[in-house]
């Protein structure tokens, strides 16, 4: 099984349960793989074989600056869910952070793996 990763993505999003957090712009962190057959691509040496994954990036940018929950648990599922419906991924591990959310830690978070059929 082919797999395409990003690691420690940082976007500024509202997310949070307090009304302070409803106000303010914080640091999330994302990382995600991706299973894909990266063989034609491999084999053609051709972006044009190859999925995506700045597109894929971009999008979740922009959903993460675009939209505003309490939990991290939603923000992934809703990561995830449109990530596999745009794209036609297959299969998504997600993981989303609030780096300092928790004191005496470097982040907390949540890892979810979901396919195609999650969102049928």
């Amino acid at each position: 099984m082919d797999k395409i990763y990003v690691k420690d993505l940082e976007v500024m999003g509202t997310i949070g349960i307090f009304d302070w957090e409803k106000k303010i712009k914080q640091k999330i962190s994302i990382s995600y793989e991706i299973n894909q057959d990266n063989s034609a691509a491999a084999k053609k040496d051709a972006i044009e074989a190859a999925t995506d994954y700045k597109s894929i990036t971009k999008a979740i940018i922009s959903f993460v600056e675009e939209n505003k929950f309490e939990l991290v648990e939603t923000f992934a599922e809703k990561i995830a869910e449109m990530v596999i419906k745009e794209y036609k991924v297959k299969w998504i591990k997600l993981r989303v952070s609030k780096p300092g959310a928790l004191r005496f830690s470097k982040d907390v978070g949540v890892i979810i793996e979901r396919n195609s059929k999650s969102y049928e």
